[in-house]
């Protein structure tokens, strides 16, 4: 300790003082205390000593590295406070922290590194991240950043027949391989990428100052060719590949957080693209996949919120061109994405089993719209609504209950509701999907199969079904887009193949006693070599596209509507 005066010299300092300092106490005396413990190399410190001396402050605490006379230096925390009672001056007292901060110094790194890797762990790779990100850090430089996102294809295998301590020996040699990988990238370019582990298998390469995509292209290939290499572990050879998400722009702009998610993504590409292999971020798919997302997030809401309608497209009698029926298509009225096809969300129903609460309302509002239609036009003959069901309404929920649930509240008669599955949902079918299709038949109701065609296409399997109904692929009806005057002309998307075929399969659906629609029929062609094999209705934008429920309340009521 040594006593300062008022004008900041040191009065008197004992003996531990100066020892602390390498010189002798005695001579510190008339000394200024701001330069023997380094106060004034900061403008902070040195307004806040200024301060206390003047008393505008209480009390100064900081930590200071001083330098001995005889070249050592260390760690000081040093404490500057006004003496006891109404003495005037201050006490100044200097601590030796050298073997504490050595201590948070090994701490630190502890915390910051791999024990297994000894690498960089997740932490100090974001904080690495976040400081590269300052603008401060990048300004002067190229202004842009790279990562490579990697994880091994294959690890799971390796820690599950060989054990952990296989698949440690395994992640080290890995680590060694990437560092080499950075150290021979720095040789040409400026700056080693940091390498970093972030968990499990999973491993990062950041690029500071990048000089664009074809350096992390170049890096993440040398990545990927190093890695190909078999490890030798203990005695085994141990071979993996990686996958890898390669992300680079600008760091202006740049989270760390979007940083790594970009990454991240472009990996899981890599992984669904057939792994060992690297992948460049791409804005496109990612908004695609933000899109998806932003879908799925909200589809169930959005059932609530009464965000989805009902449009229906014509099922027309091919022989005098009536109105027979209609099939209910979903559309959704998104608030930020604007209405909606079904190729946009059903298969994220699908995946999320939110097609179970969506199939029910699609059901129920279907089969209230053609009683309303029935009851609205009561001298005409009632037409039936075709209802899309996917396979997992079949497992997931009760879908005889709920049919006949729908028919009991809206009054529609059974024989009104038509049921579409997939070719592939209702081939093979045993158990449960077909227990649930003999009790819809068994109730009235009629079974369609959806695209035939394109599937097993086993008429014979057909026997033992309860279906009625087939809708013929309309790929089957394009090979119809020719006419003896035009066959020259359309050649190249001609199949007379096609009419043979669609012939042979209405027979047979005849002769087992079912009814045969055609799908996509868009020219007057079509139709009439369509009536002419057969074909029981036709359905496609030559008769109408999907309309609102008015519009067919309009056709409802017009003789022969749509008759090519």
């Amino acid at each position: 300790m040594a006593v300062v005066d008022p004008e900041g010299l040191v009065v008197s300092a004992n003996d531990t003082f100066g020892t602390l300092l390498g010189t002798d106490p005695a001579a510190l005396a008339g000394c200024a205390a701001a330069d023997l413990v380094d106060l004034a190399s900061d403008a902070r410190t040195w307004q806040a000593y200024r301060e206390v001396l003047s008393g505008a402050q209480s009390r100064l605490r900081c930590t200071r590295r001083l330098k001995r006379p005889d070249g050592q230096s260390l760690w000081a925390q040093v404490t500057v406070a006004p003496l006891a009672g109404d003495a005037p001056g201050l006490l100044l007292s200097v601590a030796d922290i050298s073997a504490r901060r050595e201590l948070q110094a090994k701490l630190r790194h502890l915390q910051m590194h791999d024990p297994v890797t000894r690498l960089p762990n997740r932490a100090l790779f974001f904080e690495r991240l976040s400081a590269a990100l300052e603008p401060e850090s990048y300004e002067g430089g190229t202004g842009r950043i790279g990562l490579c996102h990697l994880d091994l294809d294959g690890f799971k295998a390796v820690n599950d027949t060989l054990g952990h301590r296989v698949g440690d020996r395994l992640l080290a040699g890995v680590a060694e391989r990437l560092t080499r990988c950075a150290e021979q990238a720095a040789r040409t370019r400026t700056g080693t990428p940091l390498v970093a582990r972030l968990g499990g298998d999973e491993f990062a390469l950041l690029v500071e100052d990048s000089t664009g995509t074809d350096q992390l292209a170049e890096l993440a290939e040398a990545v990927r060719g190093a890695l190909r290499e078999p490890f030798d572990l203990a005695g085994r050879r141990v071979s993996v590949t990686a996958s890898i998400g390669v992300v680079e722009r600008h760091a202006a702009g740049t989270t760390p957080t979007g940083l790594v998610q970009a990454a991240d993504t472009t990996l899981y590409w890599a992984k669904a693209d057939g792994r060992d292999r690297w992948t460049l971020f791409d804005p496109e798919r990612n908004a695609h996949r933000m899109t998806r997302q932003a879908l799925a997030s909200t589809l169930r809401a959005a059932i609530d919120r009464g965000e989805f309608a009902l449009e229906y497209q014509p099922l027309v009698g091919m022989e005098d061109g009536r109105l027979r029926g209609v099939e209910a298509l979903i559309r959704w009225n998104h608030p930020q994405f604007g209405l909606l096809a079904p190729n946009r969300f059903i298969t994220l129903a699908e995946e999320d089993g939110s097609i179970v609460p969506l199939g029910r309302w699609v059901l129920r509002t279907a089969c209230a719209q053609a009683r309303r239609w029935q009851l609205d036009h009561p001298g005409e003959p009632p037409i039936f609504v075709s209802v899309n069901v996917a396979v997992r309404q079949v497992w997931d929920s009760d879908l005889v209950a709920d049919v006949a649930r729908t028919l009991t509240e809206t009054g529609l008669a059974p024989e009104l509701l038509q049921l579409e599955l997939t070719e592939s949902a209702v081939m093979g079918s045993a158990g449960r999907p077909l227990q649930t299709l003999k009790a819809l038949s068994d109730m009235g109701v009629h079974i369609a199969i959806d695209d035939f065609g394109t599937g097993y296409s086993n008429l014979a399997y057909l026997s033992r079904l309860p279906v009625s109904v087939l809708k013929l692929d309309g790929s089957f009806v394009r090979g119809f887009q020719y006419d003896a005057r035009g066959a020259e002309r359309d050649a190249d998307r001609t199949s007379p193949a096609d009419e043979v075929i669609v012939e042979a399969m209405v027979q047979l659906a005849h002769k087992l006693g079912l009814t045969v629609t055609a799908e996509c029929v868009e020219t007057s062609d079509q139709a009439t070599r369509l009536r002419r094999i057969g074909c029981d209705t036709g359905q496609g934008w030559l008769y109408s596209r999907p309309v609102p429920p008015d519009r067919i309340s309009e056709l409802l009521v017009q003789p022969a509507a749509g008759r090519p």
